[in-house]
């Protein structure tokens, strides 16, 4: 065995440029998946695996250090302008001020308390700074994949995607300026080179941001570039623009796509949801390369030598920075103390941090050596003066080079409290679910009304929505959340409050509106999650390849049987009745179905606390569970309840 490992080991050792990155993308799609499974945070098992993989195959010696560092910038740079793009003003229109004060007054507390963490711990106070500087971040690398998994309110999302990705340029710009500060020398001379470096950070920034933005949106409005090519014409716009103005001013290019995209994603009439959809897919796939490429450039050394230090950054970090800066900087808005709370519990660190760190570590070790040169050619008192800063650098940059390790720890340990506590602390403070089992109903009728109001008695969310409001009434009057909107209006797809949602059926009389809706939440939810109802005997299975719909444009049928919306309306119209059935081993399936034959109609499952939604592939409970079905009233059946208030009989 020992042998097989060592082979391997050898055979990773040897690899080139291809098989190197064909190796990490092939390992960050396997620890994506596999984190989705076991439902833990992506970003933390990639942080682990990538470590491991590092101490086999440095990807500095395969790739170059500067291929690598260039590459990490323009994914960085990709990973902000698709992340922007997502962030719509409207959502925050209530949250103005908000969003205001965590990217400004949150962040400027946030940077003195880690600067006065970093000094209590042994950095020189100017390194400190830098990292000050750099941590101030949180990032949408991270912040995402919890999002996605949590599902919490709208105005919490909001708040945090916001503050994620807006803050990560805004640190990358500081640790510019605190980098500049340091290089320049003392006095004068540093101020003068960081206010220049400021304007010139913020006028190209803003400039090319805004005149390709015009451009772009010029170009898209009259149609010049065909739908096949929006995708890349979007991604290559973004790294012309970030390459653009890192060349004219170093650091500020994730400023400007940052900026790109915020304009770009609000214009109005400029539908890219397509190009977003692409972009996501590259960002999932740099994401996860990133985390694994920078966690092998660590060391266990260096890991060893940093740690004592680290857990006591952390642990400041954690328990005083962020609780501190979000009560300081929310101070005098709207956020309500539960808002507050879970904000103060949620800043873990990500790619951005990281990368960052690593550039800038290696520019502060570039300059000292620069500088070293330059004083070696040097003769006088330049030579001395010269001598002495390098000197000075030298040091500073070995203390740079401890950030990185620093960094990572943070990362692993940010991402496990953050992302492992999360969950439960939102779902006690009414913010979110940790495991979202709600479902939203497209559509109303009498049966909608009896399953949702069953589902709402036994603690699930759920949500119906119906574009007249007349028509949910019935549902109303039953106490159940209702939304009036067509479910595939712009408002439903961008902007409504899902949290707590986890399955989506679309339930209305049009099997064509029916497929759509599903088609487009099964970006929110998974197509695993998003069912709608059968298209019924005159819709499909005829065999033609010309009248049947296509697979890939319909959903999973919900419900088992699966029934179209005729069919179901009919059999209650009959006098069927939506009820909840205990299964046990006095009364187990095979009663039930021995009772209410097969005119039953199973449409949620209920078991070891989870519910779902029954379809041809579910694995039906035998003696333990319970069943939400739609049966025959039967001598024989349980005490019924009061009628559930009527809706009418279509959607209107």
């Amino acid at each position: 065995m020992s042998d097989f490992v060592a082979s391997i080991t050898d055979s990773l050792a040897g690899i080139g440029p291809a098989g190197y990155i064909t190796l990490v993308v092939a390992v960050s799609v396997v620890c994506q998946w596999f984190a989705w499974r076991v439902r833990m945070p992506s970003i933390l098992l990639m942080l682990l695996v990538g470590f491991g993989l590092g101490q086999i195959v440095s990807a500095e010696e395969v790739l170059g250090r500067d291929l690598l560092f260039d590459g990490i910038s323009l994914t960085v740079g990709i990973i902000l302008f698709e992340g922007s793009m997502s962030l719509r003003l409207k959502h925050v229109q209530d949250l103005g001020r908000p969003v205001w004060r965590l990217c400004s007054v949150t962040v400027l507390v946030a940077w003195v308390l880690i600067t006065l963490a970093a000094w209590l711990i042994g950095f020189d106070i100017r390194v400190a700074l830098l990292v000050g500087a750099i941590l101030v971040v949180t990032g949408p690398t991270v912040i995402a994949p919890i999002l996605r998994t949590l599902r919490p309110t709208r105005r919490v999302s909001s708040l945090l995607r916001w503050e994620g990705i807006v803050v990560d340029p805004i640190g990358a710009v500081l640790a510019l300026l605190v980098f500049q500060g340091i290089v320049s020398g003392e006095g004068g001379q540093a101020a003068s080179a960081v206010l220049i470096a400021l304007g010139k950070t913020l006028l190209i920034a803003f400039g090319i941001a805004l005149l390709m933005g015009v451009a772009i949106e010029f170009v898209m409005r009259r149609r010049a570039v065909p739908d096949f090519l929006h995708g890349v014409f979007f991604l290559a716009a973004a790294i012309t623009a970030l390459v653009a103005s890192n060349a004219l001013q170093p650091e500020s290019g994730l400023l400007t796509v940052t900026i790109l995209g915020i304009y770009l994603g609000n214009r109005p009439e400029l539908h890219l949801e397509h190009v977003a959809e692409f972009k996501e897919h590259l960002q999932i796939l740099f994401v996860g390369a990133l985390f694994i490429v920078l966690a092998g450039r660590i060391s266990p050394q260096q890991i060893i030598d940093v740690a004592p230090k680290a857990l006591i950054f952390i642990a400041a970090l954690v328990l005083v920075v962020r609780p501190v800066s979000i009560a300081i900087g929310l101070i005098r808005t709207k956020v309500t103390r539960n808002e507050r709370i879970l904000l103060a519990c949620m800043a873990p660190r990500g790619v951005v941090a990281a990368a960052v760190t690593s550039i800038f570590a290696l520019g502060l070790t570039q300059s000292a050596d620069a500088l070293s040169a330059k004083a070696e050619a040097a003769t006088g008192e330049d030579k001395q003066a010269l001598a002495t800063q390098a000197a000075d650098l030298q040091q500073l940059a070995g203390q740079a080079a401890e950030m990185v390790p620093l960094v990572f720890v943070l990362i692993v340990c940010t991402v496990a409290i953050y992302g492992l506590s999360i969950g439960r602390l939102a779902e006690r403070l009414g913010l979110a679910s940790a495991n979202p089992q709600g479902v939203v109903f497209v559509g109303v009728n009498r049966w909608v009304v009896d399953a949702a109001r069953l589902l709402q008695d036994s603690g699930i969310p759920v949500l119906v929505v119906a574009r007249n409001y007349v028509t949910l009434s019935g549902a109303r009057m039953a106490g159940l959340p209702t939304v009036t909107a067509n479910i595939l209006s712009e408002y439903a797809v961008k902007d409504m409050d899902l949290s707590g949602i986890g399955y989506f059926i679309a339930c209305t009389p049009e099997d064509e509106t029916n497929a759509t809706a599903a088609r487009e939440f099964s970006h929110v939810f998974g197509g695993a999650n998003t069912f709608q109802l059968h298209r019924g005997a005159k819709s499909t299975g005829t065999g033609s390849t010309r009248r049947d719909t296509a697979g890939h444009l319909s959903a999973r049928y919900a419900f088992v049987p699966p029934l179209s919306r005729a069919e179901l309306d009919r059999r209650m119209m009959a006098g069927m009745t939506v009820k909840r059935i205990a299964l046990s081993s006095e009364y187990t399936l095979t009663d039930f179905r021995r009772q209410y034959g097969d005119d039953a109609v199973i449409l949620f499952v209920q078991r070891g606390g989870v519910t779902a939604v029954a379809h041809e592939s579910t694995k039906l409970p035998t003696a333990e569970g319970t069943l939400i079905a739609m049966v025959p009233v039967t001598e024989d059946a349980d005490a019924a309840r009061p009628p559930s208030p009527r809706a009418p009989a279509a959607d209107g």
